[in-house]
C-alpha cells in the first residue's frame, strides 16, 4: 500500500487578460463538442445513465497559441426527466483522484440526481485523460521512518529526491503544467463548451481546494459551491499535509481504538484503547524484526501503518481495519479481502500539483527535524511526509492567485470534527479567511467525506442549496452517524470512485 491510497486524503498569472476574459481567451477551444456515449457497452447495472466524452485544452493555458493540447476526459448523468436546473461539477479529491466515476453516488440521491446534470472530470495527469507518470516508481513506505538512524534516513529523504526526479523526467514537459492554475482553467472550458453561464461546484477534501481556487479564479461564472472535508485552501499545501499526522492521530485514538475495545470479541485485540494500541505496537515491532507475506502482499511495518491509516477515512472502513491487525496479530481466522491498489497516475497527478504549485519551504535538515517532532507526537502517521519530494522539486514559475473570498458566491463548507486527512483546524482556518463562506460542523464524527454517504441532516442542508437555493445565514451543525458494528461496508468518495472504476475496468 503507498501514498496513493490514503491521500486521501491533500497566481498571479503572467497572462493576465486570462483572468480578466477568460471566455475571449478560450474562444477557439470552446467551440467544440463533446460527442457523448453511454460509457459502457453493455452497461452494468446502475451504470445506463452514465455518459463519457472529452474535449481539447490547451497545454499551457498561459501560451495557447503555441498548437500544444492535452485530453480531459469526462462524464455526466443527465436528469431523469425534464430539463436540468443546474450543472454540477464534481471532484473526488486526492488531488489527482479520478473523477468520472463520483456521478454514479448520486444517483440514490433523488432530489440531487433528478434536477442536475452531474459531471465527472478526470482532471489533467489522472484517470483517462493526458496522463503524467512517475513510471511506476514510488519510494513512499519503502523503509520504516520511524528507524532514525542515519543509514535510513540517507534511504529516506535518497529516494525522495530519487522521487522527484523520476516524475519529472517522466512526466516531461507535460508534468510542469499539471497545476491548480492550469486545471482551473480547464474546468472553466468545459463550462463553455456545454453551453453553461455558470456551474456549481461539489467537491471533497482536494476538491475543497480546487472549488476554492475556481471560485477564485471565475467568481462570475461559478454559481453555488459545497466543499465537503476541507483543507485550508487559504495557506500553502505544505500546511495542508503538516497537519496529517494530527488528524490521524486523533481518529485512531478517539475512535477507532476504543471501537476496537468494545469489539473485543470480534477482533480479540485488548478490551481498552490503549491495550489494542498496545498490540498494534507489539504486531509492528514483530514485522520488523520477521514481515508476513499474505496472499495480497508482504506487510511490513510501514505496510501496517498505511493499512489502518486507510481504515480511517470511513467509519465503515474499522472492521476491515482491524481485521486486518488481528489478523497480522495472530489472532483472527484467514480469509480477508485483498487491498485495491491504484495506478500510477493520480500519485503523479498528485505530487505535479503539490510540488509545482507552491514553493516548498525547507531542505533535508528541515525534513528531519520536523519528521521527529510530528512523529513524537503523533506516532501512526506523523513521521511520514507526503510532501517530501517537493524539497527536491524542480519547480516551474507557477504564482497562484490567493483565495480570499472575495467576490464570491456563498460557499457552503462540510466538515466532521474528527476528520483524519483534512482536520478540523485546517477548515476553521479557511473558514475564518475565506469571506462569505459558512461552515456545517458534523459533531461526534470521523469520516472523510459526509455527503451523500448516509448522514440525512447533511444531506437535506446541502441540497436545499444545491436545488434549491436556499443558503444557510450563518454556521451550523449536524450530529453525526454512530460507529457501526463489525461487517457493515460503505466507503468514502474518493475510495468509492476508485472502486467503481476497478469495478467497471477503468
Amino acid at each position: 500500500m503507498h501514498r496513493k491510497q490514503i491521500a486521501a486524503a491533500l497566481t498571479a498569472v503572467t497572462a493576465t487578460s486570462l483572468l480578466i476574459a477568460p471566455q475571449a481567451q478560450a474562444a477557439g477551444f470552446a467551440q467544440q463538442e463533446i460527442r457523448w456515449q453511454q460509457c459502457f457497452d453493455p452497461a452494468p447495472p446502475g451504470t445506463e445513465r452514465l455518459e463519457c466524452g472529452s474535449f481539447t485544452a490547451p497545454l499551457d493555458w498561459n501560451n495557447q497559441n503555441n498548437g500544444k493540447t492535452i485530453t480531459i476526459a469526462v462524464s455526466r448523468t443527465r436528469p431523469v426527466t425534464g430539463t436540468a436546473k443546474t450543472a454540477i461539477f464534481t471532484n473526488p479529491g486526492g488531488p489527482g483522484g479520478e473523477g468520472r466515476t463520483l456521478p454514479l453516488i448520486y444517483l440514490d440521491r433523488q432530489k440531487l440526481s433528478e434536477n442536475a446534470e452531474i459531471y465527472g472530470i478526470d482532471v489533467r495527469g489522472t484517470g483517462a485523460s493526458s496522463n503524467v507518470t512517475c513510471g511506476g516508481f514510488d519510494t513512499f513506505g519503502s523503509t520504516d521512518p520511524r528507524d532514525r538512524s542515519r543509514a535510513n534516513l540517507d534511504l529516506i529523504y535518497g529516494g525522495m529526491e530519487l522521487q522527484a526526479k523520476f516524475c519529472q523526467a517522466k512526466s516531461g514537459e507535460f508534468g510542469r503544467y499539471v497545476t491548480t492554475e492550469q486545471t482551473v482553467q480547464d474546468l472553466d472550458l468545459l463550462r463553455q463548451v456545454i453551453g453553461r453561464k455558470k456551474v456549481d461546484w461539489l467537491g471533497y477534501s482536494g476538491g475543497s481546494w480546487m472549488g476554492a481556487y475556481y471560485a477564485t479564479y471565475f467568481p462570475k461564472t461559478l454559481g453555488k459551491v459545497v466543499l465537503d472535508s476541507n483543507t485550508d485552501f487559504t495557506g500553502p499545501w505544505q500546511g495542508v499535509f503538516g497537519d496529517f499526522g494530527m488528524g490521524f492521530e486523533r481518529r485512531f485514538r478517539v475512535d477507532f481504538l476504543p471501537w476496537v475495545a468494545k469489539y473485543d470479541d470480534v477482533y480479540h485485540l485488548g478490551k481498552t484503547g490503549e491495550e489494542v494500541r498496545q498490540a498494534y505496537e507489539r504486531t509492528r515491532a514483530a514485522l520488523s524484526r520477521q514481515p508476513v507475506t499474505l496472499p495480497e502482499g508482504t506487510y511490513y511495518p510501514t505496510v501496517l501503518d498505511l493499512t489502518l491509516a486507510q481504515g480511517l477515512y470511513s467509519k465503515y472502513s474499522f472492521d476491515f481495519a482491524a481485521s486486518k491487525l488481528a489478523q497480522l496479530a495472530g489472532t483472527a481466522p484467514a480469509g480477508f479481502t485483498a487491498q485495491a491498489s491504484y495506478p500510477d497516475a493520480p500519485l503523479a497527478t498528485q505530487l505535479a500539483i503539490l510540488c509545482n504549485d507552491m514553493q516548498f519551504r525547507g531542505d533535508r535538515k528541515f525534513l528531519e527535524r520536523d519528521a521527529a517532532a510530528d512523529g513524537a507526537k503523533w506516532p501512526l502517521l506523523g513521521y511520514y511526509q507526503i510532501m517530501g519530494p517537493c524539497a527536491y522539486w524542480d519547480r516551474p514559475n507557477v504564482r497562484l492567485k490567493h483565495p480570499t473570498g472575495k467576490g464570491v458566491t456563498p460557499t457552503l463548507m462540510v466538515q466532521s470534527v474528527r476528520d483524519p486527512a483534512t482536520p478540523l483546524e485546517g477548515a476553521q482556518r479557511a473558514h475564518r479567511n475565506f469571506e462569505n463562506s459558512v461552515l456545517l460542523t458534523v459533531n461526534d464524527e470521523g469520516d472523510h467525506g459526509i455527503y451523500g454517504f448516509g448522514n440525512g441532516c447533511v444531506n437535506d442542508i446541502v441540497e436545499r442549496y444545491l436545488i434549491d437555493g436556499v443558503t444557510p445565514t450563518k454556521d451550523l451543525s449536524c450530529p453525526g452517524v454512530p460507529l457501526p458494528a463489525p461487517g457493515q461496508q460503505q466507503a468514502g468518495p474518493l475510495e468509492k470512485a476508485r472502486q467503481l472504476a476497478a469495478q467497471l475496468g477503468w
